[in-house]
């Protein structure tokens, strides 16, 4: 500060970089327990312990820019997960990675050390720093990278991913209406599984977890009544119950026809 007293440039010491929320696309945590993953799509067969992503869709380029990002968020986030500032876990425990749907060519050329590892995957060196880069627009179209495929950005890649892609979590396939809408719009794809049948499949999955009352809802009770006969819907009803239900006049005249016979 006193070296560049009264000069054309002004010191700032312990500059506040946090005013705005900053968030990481993904990160993948490498767990002690559940089952080893036995397909991995194409670019993520070398996952560390702690795996950083930046995801750029069809409409982001992956540039420069966006790689200096990502290696300040692994700079920030070393430091949340390491016990303290002075102890930081070794650098090996983390790997950064680069998805974009479009190929980075201007990120990926002549000034950049970078080497092909398989088709759509390459390992970019950035400073100290070994970034993968997957891109899914030239993602060979193999089952393994059936997820891949959903983010192509081609209609026929897309509609391969979406036969071959099992997924673990029903309710995450909701977003593929999204891409089904996009492609069905520019590129004419059949959108075979609509938002309706989406929640068709998901109420009849889980609907054991509403009360007998919130199922019933709406319904009116003629309707309920015509799916049981009339011995199960008088079942565990007290005969008082029953009789209460009818003018003392009409079970007269009802019982009357039995005293005739």
């Amino acid at each position: 500060m006193d070296l560049f007293t009264g000069s054309n440039y002004q010191v700032e010491l312990e500059k506040e970089l946090s005013l705005k929320k900053q968030y990481l696309d993904i990160v993948i945590i490498k767990k002690t327990t559940g089952q080893v993953l036995k397909k991995i799509p194409a670019g993520l067969e070398n996952l560390a312990e702690h795996n950083l992503l930046t995801y750029k869709s069809l409409q982001e380029p992956l540039d420069d820019w966006a790689i200096e990002e990502l290696i300040g968020y692994y700079s920030n986030y070393r430091k949340i997960v390491s016990p303290s500032l002075d102890k930081l876990l070794p650098a090996n425990l983390f790997k950064l990675y680069a998805i974009s749907t479009r190929h980075p060519y201007n990120l990926l050329n002549k000034k950049s050390i970078f080497k092909k590892i398989q088709t759509g995957v390459f390992d970019l060196t950035w400073g100290s720093r070994l970034i993968r880069i997957i891109v899914l627009s030239r993602m060979p179209q193999e089952k393994k990278n059936a997820l891949w495929q959903l983010f192509s950005g081609k209609a026929a890649e897309f509609a391969y991913g979406d036969q071959n892609y099992n997924w673990h979590c029903f309710r995450e396939k909701a977003v593929i209406n999204q891409l089904y809408e996009l492609y069905y719009k520019k590129k004419g794809v059949i959108m075979p599984y609509t938002m309706a049948d989406f929640n068709k499949d998901f109420t009849r999955e889980h609907i054991d977890l509403l009360q007998p009352e919130e199922r019933l809802k709406g319904l009116p009770s003629e309707t309920v009544f015509q799916e049981y006969s009339l011995e199960e819907r008088l079942k565990g009803l007290p005969s008082e119950t029953v009789f209460q239900q009818f003018p003392l006049e009409e079970m007269e005249k009802y019982l009357s026809k039995f005293k005739k016979k």
